[in-house]
């Protein structure tokens, strides 16, 4: 699917990198699936009305605005309600608590990130470090303004708001280098407001980790 054009990138969500980043894209498939279908369907009504008016007439009123016009859509929408709510608990921090958690705090127009290393944090500046093929809680808050704590390919979007702390749990598949973006305007600087997420091998992370894991 990635192959397809303007479906590949740093920054996008149909090229996930990791399992809370599937679930978006696949939640966005089916939403396009879905949407293709009701298309052809409408398209299919309409085309018997123009070209076979015969057929609808027989048809009540009850049928058209009833069934098709009314209850299928609700269906529709209740079944993609569902799916969504399956997808925010997924991506949510659940029980048991991931191994490891991070402070991510956002200011303008940088982010800070503390990881604990044998009980002492460490500091670092628009540079998320993560162990690869495990899962991290992020524990996200601001100083200022409202931010958006978003990776494309490993998550979906989270606010970073003043005095208050959101949850999200991330995982990247394989070691590599993500791009992350503040999704929300928080001001002039906001189209600069990125940073960079690595995803350590095992020894790239015992290097970073210092051993304390």
């Amino acid at each position: 699917m990635a192959l397809l054009a303007a479906c590949a990138g740093p920054l996008s969500t149909l090229d996930p990198a990791g399992p809370s980043a599937r679930a978006v894209a696949d939640l966005w498939w089916i939403m396009l699936a879905g949407a293709g279908a009701l298309c052809l369907l409408v398209f299919g009504l309409l085309a018997v009305a123009l070209l076979r008016p015969s057929m609808s007439r027989g048809n009540s009123e009850r049928l058209w605005l009833g069934w098709l016009g009314v209850a299928m859509p609700c269906v529709v929408l209740a079944a993609l309600l569902v799916y969504a709510l399956a997808l925010m608990a997924r991506q949510a921090p659940g029980e048991p608590a991931a191994s490891m958690t991070v402070g991510v705090e956002a200011r303008q127009y940088a982010w800070a990130f503390t990881h604990q290393r044998g009980g002492t944090p460490i500091a670092t500046e628009n540079v998320l470090n993560i162990p690869a093929g495990r899962p991290v809680d992020l524990e996200i808050t601001a100083i200022d303004v409202i931010h958006s704590f978003w990776i494309p390919r490993l998550a979906g979007k989270m606010d970073a708001i003043p005095g208050h702390v959101n949850r999200i749990r991330i995982e990247a598949d394989a070691p590599g280098r993500y791009r992350g973006v503040c999704a929300e305007y928080c001001g002039v600087g906001h189209q600069g407001h990125g940073f960079t997420v690595i995803a350590h091998d095992a020894r790239g992370w015992a290097e970073f980790a210092g051993g304390s894991e």
